[in-house]
């Protein structure tokens, strides 16, 4: 109906199987449109919109922000691509 929608979805990417290519996606969705993305292969926030750009300007400038979001390739995305891994190699 009429109303504003926001959502935030990250995502793991990578095709080698020792996930040296790893890449960790943030979006920032408002109203179905990508506002904000951070890119770990760019290792800042891109805006898309005035306000995305507003907003990547301001966090870019925050180094703790920064530094959360570029760990978590390591953290978040290679920790449990080696889970899911373990379990399909195990299985097979």
């Amino acid at each position: 109906a009429n109303g504003y929608f926001y959502s935030r979805w990250n995502k793991c990417i990578h095709s080698s199987r020792d996930f040296s290519d790893m890449v960790f996606i943030d979006n920032y969705i408002f109203n179905k449109d990508v506002h904000i993305q951070f890119n770990s292969t760019v290792g800042e926030y891109v805006g898309y919109t005035e306000h995305g750009v507003h907003n990547a300007e301001l966090w870019n400038k925050d180094p703790n922000q920064l530094q959360q979001e570029r760990a978590e390739v390591e953290r978040y995305c290679k920790q449990n691509a080696e889970l899911y891994q373990t379990a399909i190699a195990d299985k097979s």
